[in-house]
């Protein structure tokens, strides 16, 4: 149960900040608007509802309520753990709301903060109730079966990874394509200074992708997760079942995002001949590499997400895809496009991270 609880740390700590994330929202324009950080809590009840804000608020916080619960979970130290899981989120949406009167985009209300703290009552109670009949021990057995000890990053980074793939890329599948962007940002805040000479000058334009790269990116960006979970996942069948899942998960969060992105009718557009047979190639290349050992899988996750970083960086953005990012950026789910935008940029860089680290660490996996 210990490393379950680590887990749930782990992802209370993610979650408290993708809160936070979502709450401040653009973190621009802060004043004093002469208004008390509290009034909220006096103000009248708001006349109208909005049924997206409502579900948002309360779903929202549930996953803290419960994932808070089960990181307390078994500590002698900390008793009632579903009073302090809500007592908990009630501060910090408390605090939130309080924030929000100095950005005037947001418009704190007593009804946010309630229905903040009845969804981290709802998850810490599901929490205890699941607790209370098994299904967390039964959990962990499994997580023992078929996780190694050292799971917790990787499980982290795949459990975001569809989520990652719902920001529209350039190249379907293709996540961290930041240096256009990265190279704009550099040159706007050295715009006027000394230091703007030091950026690197490009000696070719970035050119639309090949065919044939797009197809090898396609493949690498379904065989990167799939080797992350290789690498801690114990046996042949399981690693089998993983991969079938990661296939079905790939294609229809790619889908997801077309849809979201430019409408139903062209949620498959982006299947294209070299889509398909890139996914076809990522099939037979997760397929041969079953087998493989943990190091082997890690360092074949390395070169993968190099080759696709190295790929996906040298494509250019599109006007039509420059304009879907900036309806992303501005629509009506922009705190979360604006999440999704993130994951997109930062999972293949923080999946180099981790299995860097892995490949630094002593395996005990026996020969």
């Amino acid at each position: 149960m210990q490393q379950h609880r680590s887990l749930a740390t782990i992802l209370a700590v993610l979650h408290l900040v993708l809160i936070a994330y979502a709450s401040l929202y653009p973190f621009t324009e802060w004043r004093d608007q002469g208004l008390n950080a509290f009034e909220f809590l006096t103000a009248p009840w708001p006349r109208y509802w909005s049924r997206f804000d409502t579900v948002g608020n309360f779903l929202g916080y549930a996953p803290l309520g419960f994932l808070v619960v089960l990181a307390l979970m078994r500590t002698t130290l900390v008793p009632w753990p579903m009073l302090w899981a809500t007592l908990l989120a009630s501060v910090l949406s408390l605090a939130m709301e309080s924030l929000q009167t100095f950005i005037p985009q947001r418009v704190p209300a007593l009804s946010d903060w309630l229905l903040n703290t009845g969804g981290a009552l709802a998850g810490a109670l599901l929490a205890t109730v699941l607790e209370r009949v098994g299904a967390i021990d039964h959990w962990s057995r499994f997580r023992e079966r078929w996780f190694t000890r050292d799971a917790r990053a990787s499980l982290v980074l795949l459990s975001t990874w569809p989520a990652a793939l719902l920001f529209p890329p350039a190249v379907p599948l293709g996540l961290g394509q930041v240096f256009e962007r990265l190279e704009t940002v550099l040159e706007n805040t050295l715009a006027n200074t000394p230091f703007l000479q030091w950026l690197p000058v490009r000696s070719l334009e970035l050119q639309p992708m090949a065919p044939l790269s797009e197809l090898v990116c396609v493949a690498l960006g379904v065989l990167a997760p799939s080797l992350l979970g290789y690498a801690v996942i114990k046996g042949m069948a399981r690693r089998a079942g993983f991969f079938a899942m990661v296939c079905v998960v790939s294609v229809a969060a790619s889908g997801l995002s077309a849809t979201l992105s430019y409408g139903p009718e062209y949620a498959w557009a982006w299947v294209t001949p070299s889509v398909r047979t890139g996914l076809g190639s990522a099939m037979v290349m997760g397929i041969l590499c079953l087998g493989l050992s943990r190091r082997a899988c890690l360092v074949l996750l390395l070169v993968a997400l190099v080759w696709m970083l190295s790929l996906v960086n040298l494509v250019p953005s599109t006007p039509y895809f420059a304009q879907t990012l900036q309806d992303w950026e501005q629509g009506r789910f922009v705190r979360f496009n604006g999440l999704a935008q993130w994951l997109g940029w930062l999972w293949p860089y923080a999946a180099l991270c981790v299995a860097m680290v892995k490949l630094s660490q002593r395996s005990d996996e026996p020969r």
